[in-house]
Order: C-alpha cells, then structure tokens, then sequence
C-alpha cells in the first residue's frame, strides 16, 4: 500500500496528537516524535484507533535539545518509511517569566528547544525529504503581539520564522517549502507545563469571554490549516502565515 508520509515532531500530546490523529484518519503514513519513551507509547496505543493498519505509524525518540537524536531519527525514518512528503514542526516549550526575573538556563533552552533545534533537525532530515516536500513549523501569534512574560518564547519563534525565510530561497531547488502555523491561546499541555494551576486556566479562557470567539482555542482547530499546508494546494506559499486565533489579533 502506497501512503504519503508525514513527520510530527512533540506529537504525544496537544496539536501535535490531533494532527497525528488527522492524518492517520487522512491515510497518511504518519511518524511522530516525543521526549519519552512511556509517552510515546501511550500516545501510539491512542493513535492506533485511528487506524488499522499497523506499519501506518511509528513512534520515535526525539527531543529537539538533544543533536544526537537527529541522526538516529533520520536513520529509522529511512529503515521504516523511506522519504517523506511533509514536516510539521511542532514540539515546543514556554517558560513564563518577567525579562527581569529571566535565567540564562531557561532563556538558553527556549531557543534550543523552539529554534537551534528544529533547526538542525530540519537539516540532519534534508536527505529523507521528497520534491516536493511541506514543512510546517507551529509558530505563535506571540510573533504579531506582545505578552508579558513572553519575551523569550517571542524571540525564539520570531528566529525560526526569520531564518526559514531564507531557507526558503536556499531549499527552492529541492522542491522544500517552509510556512507557518500561528496558533492563538489554545487549550494544551502547555498551560500546566508553565506552571498554571487549572483555576488559573479557567481565569485565562474567562478573560477570553470578550473576543470574536468568545474562548480559548482547541487542537483540532488548527487541523484544517495544517491540512492545507501540507497539500499540494499550497505549492506556492513560501514562508507565509496562518493565524489561528479567535480573533485576537484583530
């Protein structure tokens, strides 16, 4: 059976579960990554619903801060699926702090985990992407507005959106375009990952009562966009953006 094949990089929880959940609904091959072995297994068991044909998906380690996963994940994506057709960018990190209270090490591994390494990533996994290939990289609309506390996470997402501008003109040849996915508040892991207690993320979807979509977002609200993005429907875009937002930016 021929499928086309998507990596999903942060997939065991989040948009990146939905999007694996998507595609694997879409018939796509679906590989996806995440930062430990007990998650992703718990996550594959998940997905495996959404499919019945086992050698659809694969689990595989992979944290953006850790270089020496890259070439290991590139290694069984040729053993297991050969090339793929699309990238979705997505695992992440945001650790909320005022500038004047920001630690180097929390600055230092927002820009590895956001920007250094999908990255790097991104270039260790060249050889495996097919002409034409679609790369999505889940950015934020934290790049069109200001956040306190945010500075950090601003600066990383802003640097991965600048620098595949230019990958756009470098990778042309190979048929790779790069665009971007801008979520809004959207109702994840994230939140209790960054410390927020759930009165507290109560409070942040009630102060959400006044915009055009009256709430926070879901994951399955961005699968549209990703699906057009991935499409050769959008074989013309080239660092562009979609922002999925509810209207917060309006």
């Amino acid at each position: 059976m021929s499928f086309q094949t998507i990596l999903i990089t942060g997939a065991t929880a989040g948009i990146g579960f939905e999007a694996a959940k998507h595609y694997l609904e879409l018939g796509w091959r679906v590989v996806f990554t995440g930062r430990n072995e007990d998650k992703i297994a718990s996550a594959k068991a998940k997905l495996l619903d959404a499919t019945s044909v086992p050698d659809q998906l694969f689990g595989i380690l992979c944290d953006n801060a850790t270089p020496q996963h890259y070439s290991t994940l590139v290694t069984e994506i040729r053993e297991k699926v050969g090339m793929l057709d699309a990238v979705i960018l997505n695992a992440g990190v945001f650790y909320p702090k005022l500038f004047s209270d920001t630690v180097y090490s929390e600055l230092e591994q927002t820009m590895l985990v956001n920007f250094t390494g999908p990255v790097m990533l991104l270039q260790t996994l060249l050889p495996v992407l097919n002409n034409p290939c679609s790369v999505v990289y889940v950015s934020s609309i934290v790049i069109e507005r200001a956040f306190v506390t945010a500075s950090s996470y601003s600066a990383s997402k802003a640097a991965f959106e600048a620098y595949a501008n230019v990958l756009n003109l470098e990778l042309a040849s190979q048929g790779i375009r790069v665009n971007y996915l801008r979520p809004g508040v959207t109702a994840t892991e994230i939140q209790s990952k960054a410390g927020m207690s759930q009165s507290q993320v109560d409070e942040l979807n009630a102060s959400l009562a006044n915009l055009p979509l009256g709430r926070m977002l879901t994951p399955k609200e961005m699968l549209s966009s990703f699906e057009y993005l991935t499409s050769s429907n959008s074989l013309a875009l080239r660092g562009a953006h979609i922002t999925v937002d509810g209207g917060y930016c309006l």
